[in-house]
């Protein structure tokens, strides 16, 4: 893409789900949408497809099954819930209903990271390498909730079962000019151009990623920032260019430092025997974060705007040394 638009206005995740799934129930008959009691977004699809919306009550296991049922009939389940519990409490529905029968099942919900402000218990901070794992399933996070329209359209023609990651999902900002865009499952975006570093980010970090880059960039440092919104299967060929053409690799991820994004790039760049100059991660340590907002909680942790320009900034310092 080369620039972005980096628009200050924010809009709900939760709403465009709500609107994209009320426009594509009226003219396909195949969606169904269910929901684990979190559904305050999906009022429009309940009463306009009142017959093809089920809510089954704080009951994750079960709307996994009950969906696995409908796709075996044909149809396009996509559930909404919360993804810690999606995750986790549903995790062998998921593998054994879904991905092993290859069912395209679609689960969409918020609590991506460190932002549900739910503590530990609601923040799906491991969500990323358990689903990765499963066979057939595709993962997807969002960082423009202007992305989530066009996945759920190609949601309803797209092969096996999908997982589709938002952050809190109340106040999304918007990254990317609407209609600018092409958002084709499988590959990256390069969000902005540079020629130091090679910042990779997904979610609500692209954001955070581009504004290290616009600050970086005062200082004389160059950060191509790519948003990686797929990442199962991931761009491999984009990691590799990026690598060759920039040589430094920063990946910063609101999931687990292990199992991630940066676990995927380093799997690629080790199989393929390439190794860049130097690569790091930032995310969560190994701990159960406490209460708090995302961005205090990035900071307490170490993968906040600032310690991202540090991270580069002495990235960039020691192999000018070296």
């Amino acid at each position: 893409m080369g620039e972005t638009f980096n628009f200050s206005f924010l809009i709900s995740g939760r709403s465009v789900i709500g609107d994209t799934l009320q426009e594509i129930g009226q003219v396909d008959q195949r969606l169904w949408v269910l929901t684990p009691d979190i559904g305050g977004a999906l009022s429009d699809f309940k009463v306009k497809c009142r017959d093809r919306f089920i809510d089954v009550g704080i009951s994750e296991q079960n709307v996994v099954g009950i969906a696995a049922g409908l796709a075996l009939e044909g149809n396009i389940p996509v559930i909404m819930g919360m993804l810690p519990f999606m995750s986790m409490r549903a995790c062998e529905q998921v593998r054994t209903d879904v991905c092993y029968q290859n069912l395209p099942v679609r689960i969409i919900g918020t609590g991506g990271g460190l932002t549900s402000g739910g503590g530990s218990t609601h923040n799906a901070m491991e969500d990323i390498s358990i689903l990765r794992s499963m066979v057939n399933m595709t993962v997807i996070s969002v960082g423009d909730p202007n992305m989530i329209r066009d996945i759920l359209h190609t949601g309803m023609t797209y092969p096996g079962p999908m997982y589709i990651r938002l952050a809190q999902g109340k106040k999304d900002r918007v990254l990317y000019e609407p209609g600018s865009v092409r958002y084709e499952i499988g590959k990256g975006i390069v969000a902005r151009e540079g020629t130091d570093v090679t910042l990779f980010a997904h979610g609500e970090m692209v954001g955070q990623a581009l504004d290290a880059a616009g600050i970086l960039a005062d200082e004389g440092v160059s950060v191509r920032v790519v948003d990686m919104f797929t990442i199962k299967p991931l761009d491999e060929e984009l990691v590799l260019r990026c690598v060759e053409e920039t040589g430094r690799v920063v990946v910063l991820e609101d999931h687990l430092m292990t199992g991630g994004l940066a676990s995927a790039v380093s799997d690629v760049l080790i199989d393929r025997g390439v190794y860049p100059r130097a690569f790091k991660r930032l995310g969560i340590p190994q701990v159960y974060a406490g209460f708090g907002s995302g961005e205090e909680l990035r900071a307490k942790y170490g993968y906040d705007t600032n310690a991202t320009v540090n991270a580069i900034k002495e990235m960039v310092d020691q192999l000018m040394i070296e």
